[in-house]
């Protein structure tokens, strides 16, 4: 049994093979699952084997999700080495996605900000985080 409880960060989206091409292709995330008008949703889970975390996507039929309220909703991956940290940048720009101006400044000092087809954004920031 573990400790450390699972977080599934879920949120609706109009278009679940455009966020599967980001989130798998791009930033390099696993496929775990996939269901099919499950009540009217589909949607995908995506994330890392054995990881305290994973990603939901869903998409109701016949209802728009619309697109992120602002240019400051972030998910911030903190990756510690420099290698790892290039490779995951040019994993993104390979799939076909250009880097963004950060909102707040401070995510250009040591991150790359990339935005997904929902307009939500992700910083992939070199180094670790110490709180």
């Amino acid at each position: 049994m573990s400790l450390i409880p699972t977080l599934r960060v879920a949120r609706p989206s109009d278009d679940l093979a455009a966020l599967l091409h980001f989130y798998h292709n791009g930033l390099g995330l696993t496929l775990l699952d996939r269901f099919e008008d499950h009540d009217g949703f589909d949607g995908i889970m995506l994330g890392q084997e054995g990881a305290p975390y994973h990603f939901e996507f869903t998409r109701a039929r016949g209802h728009s999700a619309g697109k992120s309220p602002t240019q400051d909703n972030l998910l911030v991956f903190y990756i510690p080495q420099a290698s790892a940290w290039q490779a995951s940048v040019e994993r993104m720009q390979a799939a076909g996605f250009a880097p963004v101006p950060a909102f707040n400044p401070y995510w250009d000092r040591d991150g790359v900000t990339f935005q997904d087809p929902d307009g939500y954004r992700i910083v992939l920031q070199r180094g670790t985080w110490s709180g």
